[in-house]
């Protein structure tokens, strides 16, 4: 994996792109050649739990994307949603 870290965007206190989150984890353990038993080890997060957060079962807060984004060297980038240009209305 040629990027190092992983980018979340909030807008109003909301988390967009969970699927996209995931699936940079993902990458980032295939690359890692870690499995969910070692990372599961690594960041005392439980099996069953780490398979249900990687298949989108159950939530990813950010105490366990903070735990496996550290276990996985990557790094964790909060930025501003970009706003939409707004288009003038044709008459």
């Amino acid at each position: 994996m040629t990027e190092k870290h992983l980018r979340i965007t909030y807008v109003s206190g909301k988390m967009l792109n969970m699927s996209r989150i995931l699936d940079q984890i993902r990458k980032a353990m295939k690359a890692s050649a870690k499995t969910r038993y070692r990372l599961s080890k690594e960041t005392s997060i439980a099996q069953s739990q780490l398979s249900r957060l990687m298949t989108g079962q159950e939530g990813l807060g950010h105490e366990n994307l903070e735990k496996l984004a550290d276990a996985l060297g990557l790094e964790i980038v909060i930025r501003p949603a970009k706003r939409k240009a707004r288009q003038s209305k044709k008459r």
